[in-house]
């Protein structure tokens, strides 16, 4: 095999195992090369992926040792798509009754859902992070997107349970949107204990249904990793979550004048983007 197609084969291996460490003598023997070619082949990618913003190779030495490949978001390009989604969201015709925002073309577009999931997944890059968490229905895709740059499983919490899914673990909790307790499980076969939880949301208020989550995973002794949404809107009251990302912020929204006003969210803030270099 050419060196341009054992790169071009590697780059694929590499990006769809994100987060998984891989010795050189996997590669050695897939491409029946020897391993200062492979070495040599990897620091090309690696240039390559880090000028490109758009992944670092981790070099883990030993025995045992190998390359990780761990994709991120540069901060410019990162900027560029939240400045994008805030001016698509800001369209009045996205203005539900209720004052309510529309959605579900961002959450059924994969290349929305690219960007937010690996954005997302630059924050918690290097966070243990066993699971990715959200709750039905529409925080679903989003889920899907991170743990897919995450490389690691993601549970559907329901709020109404499903014999499918055997025994669960329920708890109640308050809608930041109707100030009503409501309830929300989990199957327990979902979260072994002592799991690291990344929870994940399409929309947020209040916070209430992420503090739903962060109970849930309490019952599972189960620990949060951190907590991130898609969207956060302003909210009359104080939130009842301090420590979160969001990628977009709703300031105002107002159906009789056609008006809604968005802002970047406080994520890029949150990401030592350093440490990609």
């Amino acid at each position: 095999m050419k060196r341009s197609e054992r790169l071009v084969d590697m780059v694929k291996y590499l990006m769809d195992h994100p987060h998984t460490l891989i010795a050189l003598p996997f590669f050695a023997d897939r491409y029946d090369a020897a391993k200062s070619s492979i070495s040599e082949d990897l620091t090309i990618l690696r240039t390559t992926l880090a000028n490109n913003r758009d992944g670092i190779l981790e070099t883990v030495a030993g025995a045992a040792g190998g390359v990780r490949y761990i994709p991120f978001m540069g901060k410019q390009a990162a900027m560029s798509f939240l400045r994008d989604l805030a001016d698509r969201v800001e369209n009045p015709d996205r203005i539900l009754p209720g004052n309510f925002v529309y959605f579900s073309d961002i959450l059924g577009s994969p290349q929305d859902l690219q960007n937010i999931g690996k954005l997302i997944a630059t924050k918690y890059a290097f966070s243990k992070v066993d699971y990715v968490m959200t709750v039905e229905t529409k925080g679903l895709t989003v889920a899907q997107a991170v743990s897919r740059f995450l490389n690691v499983p993601f549970v559907l919490v329901r709020r109404k349970p499903k014999i499918t899914e055997g025994a669960t673990i329920s708890v109640n909790y308050v809608a930041s949107s109707s100030e009503r307790v409501e309830k929300m499980e989990l199957a327990k076969r979902s979260l072994p204990s002592g799991s690291n939880v990344l929870i994940v949301d399409d929309f947020m208020r209040g916070g209430g249904t992420l503090t739903g989550m962060e109970e849930l995973v309490k019952e599972f002794n189960c620990h949060v990793a951190g907590m991130a949404v898609l969207c956060e809107s302003k909210y009359a009251s104080r939130k009842v979550v301090d420590d979160y990302q969001s990628l977009i912020k709703i300031a105002e929204v107002d159906r009789n004048k056609k008006l809604i006003k968005v802002q970047t969210g406080n994520i890029v803030d949150q990401i030592n983007f350093e440490r990609f270099l």
